[in-house]
């Protein structure tokens, strides 16, 4: 069962959710917090975004670090306030990324490559490689928002690659690997 109480620490209220879980007849309590993140989580979530953590993780690790700060009433309010603002912004950026995603995907980006016999590439094309041939093609992506289909690739062909444009645009970018 689950109960939720608030609780004073520090001069903040924080609520939490105690949750009780059984096992083999011996009741384990388990604590958690809401925190806002202030950076990028994969397991998590994404920065400005309130989530429920267990306290230790928390107060141990995400707000020591700098990823992450107390969700009190005040914080939340803030932050509302913060999103409104934002929300117009965040509305140019995601047009911006779409006339990007859609002239990208008209194109097929040409990534050159030392080759030596039966199309074996020297060493091998990575995210890195991908994000030089469309930075010298007009379009800025940051290479930690690029996929390739199975990693590292080692052989000339034409691939695909998953892109993150935005957080709500996404979308697959054709490319060949070509003989320098």
């Amino acid at each position: 069962f689950c109960k939720i109480s608030e609780k004073s620490f520090s001069g903040s209220k924080e609520s939490k959710t105690s949750c009780y879980l059984t096992i083999f007849s011996w009741p384990i309590k388990i604590i958690t917090m809401e925190i806002l993140l202030k950076k990028d989580i994969d397991s998590l979530g994404s920065k400005d975004e309130i989530v429920s953590v267990k306290n230790g993780f928390g107060r141990n690790y995400l707000i020591p670090k700098g990823m992450a700060i107390l969700a009190t009433d005040s914080v939340k309010k803030m932050h509302a306030e913060t999103l409104k603002q934002r929300a117009h912004k965040d509305n140019q950026l995601k047009e911006e990324a779409s006339k990007v995603f859609e002239k990208l995907s008209k194109k097929t980006i040409q990534v050159p490559a030392k080759v030596g016999e039966n199309g074996k590439i020297f060493g091998s094309i990575t995210n890195i490689q991908l994000a030089d041939a469309l930075d010298k093609a007009g379009f800025s992506v940051e290479r930690k928002h690029i996929t390739l289909p199975t990693g590292n690739l080692k052989t000339v062909g034409k691939f695909e690659a998953d892109i993150v444009f935005h957080k709500e645009i996404k979308g697959k970018v054709s490319f060949e690997i070509i003989e320098e």
